[in-house]
């Protein structure tokens, strides 16, 4: 069982929540969008919110700005966050400019809000659970696309909550945040995403 907990926390890791809003919304929106675009758009993605924030991982533990890639610390927060931001600000000016999708134009704003809110936070010496932010944030942006396309995936809004649950239960069975930092993770996750819906829905 400790195995399955911990193991919940890598296989859904916050690194791969944007990425993952960005195939679910092209795999449900009725727009007719060119499969080349969507590829180069996924492809385009995949390196600026996967790839290279792992390479800027490593270059930040050979400089010793981080120990390790859970960020215990407030400190080792700070400049991972800064990065983060920088990079989603490039794919809100790059990849999903508002006159192409607004939908994932507004889902990275929100992400960067949340982003911000999180560095803020850090400066302060002040942890709020980033996978619980990411979880808690493409949630929202589920149920705001479901009713912006009036489609029903009750399914997958049942799962995401499963998964929600089990990541909060296995960041506190590993210790790595208190029940306050989970449930101020959750708030910072959904609310740029609910008070963005108005602009798009």
């Amino acid at each position: 069982m400790d195995k399955v907990l911990k193991s919940v926390s890598y296989i859904f890791h916050p690194l791969i929540m944007p990425l993952l809003g960005v195939i679910f919304y092209f795999s449900k929106s009725p727009r007719f969008i060119p499969e080349e675009v969507v590829q180069a758009k996924l492809i385009s993605l995949f390196i600026l919110t996967i790839i290279l924030p792992i390479l800027l991982y490593f270059l930040l533990k050979t400089l010793g700005k981080v120990k390790s890639i859970k960020l215990v610390t407030t400190n080792e927060r700070i400049y991972p966050l800064m990065l983060n931001s920088v990079i989603i600000i490039l794919v809100l000016k790059r990849i999903v400019t508002p006159s192409q999708v607004v939908e994932l134009y507004y889902f990275f704003l929100g992400i960067l809000l949340s982003n911000l809110a999180c560095l803020i936070l850090a400066i302060f010496k002040f942890k709020a659970s980033i996978h619980m932010i990411a979880i808690s944030g493409i949630t929202m942006f589920f149920i705001a696309l479901s009713i912006h396309f009036n489609i029903n995936i009750n399914g997958t809004l049942a799962l995401m909550s499963i998964i929600m649950g089990a990541v909060a239960t296995s960041r506190l069975h590993v210790k790595a945040h208190t029940a306050i930092e989970l449930v101020l993770g959750i708030f910072i996750g959904v609310i740029p995403q609910l008070v963005l819906v108005n602009y798009w829905l």
